[in-house]
């Protein structure tokens, strides 16, 4: 069985190259490029980013980012974001006062976390929305967040298309969202071990 194409979207922001290892780890294809026509004709597209909502925001528009995602879930093709390039699939995030306009692909506002200790660094486990494609055999594991900001509810939850995995730093927040052809996850499963290596193998396969 031949891997599948993926590529993760060069817009300055995420550990570009962790994931490239990662994904290729879990069996794909990897390149990392900003290139509309292979984002377009690639199998999978993976959107990273780490640091500030407002800046990742800014490095998408900067490669006409929010373009290409709508683009390929137009098409019929699959997108995977990871930490902020999760966060910037919402409507918008706040920080520090100022708020920025997001994707808008869910209904959210990305706050900070009401927690005694910020930011949110190390393992953690979450809740697994039942029927849950990317956690399957591996809802018990642990995985590798660091962020201070997040989706702190849900509007969504009355969808029954759209599963929600829930965890807890503080408060319960959004640990990722299973939503057809657009998932994403608020921690980084490049950097979650065994765990981390199944989940991106469970989205590839999803590509197939």
């Amino acid at each position: 069985m031949s891997r599948p194409v993926v590529v993760v979207l060069d817009s300055g922001s995420g550990n570009l190259r962790s994931a490239e290892r990662a994904l290729a780890r879990a069996g794909a294809d990897v390149t990392v490029t900003a290139d509309a026509a292979a984002v377009l004709a690639a199998d999978g597209l993976v959107v990273p980013g780490v640091g500030a909502f407002a800046a990742c925001m800014a490095g998408l528009h900067g490669v006409d980012g929010p373009g290409l995602i709508a683009q390929r879930l137009a098409a019929g093709a699959h997108v995977l974001g990871i930490c902020v390039g999760m966060q910037v699939l919402f409507e918008q995030g706040v920080e520090h006062g100022v708020v920025t306009d997001g994707c808008a692909r869910w209904p959210g506002v990305v706050e900070r976390l009401d927690a005694s200790v910020l930011p949110h660094i190390g393992w953690n486990t979450v809740r697994p929305a039942a029927g849950s494609r990317l956690f399957a055999g591996i809802a018990d594991e642990r995985f590798y967040f660091v962020h201070s900001y997040a989706v702190r509810g849900w509007v969504g939850a009355g969808d029954a298309d759209v599963l929600v995995t829930m965890a807890e730093h503080g408060e319960p927040f959004v640990a990722a969202v299973e939503d057809g052809l657009l998932a994403a996850t608020q921690f980084h499963p490049e950097k979650s071990g065994d765990a981390g290596a199944r989940l991106l193998a469970n989205w590839l396969e999803g590509l197939r």
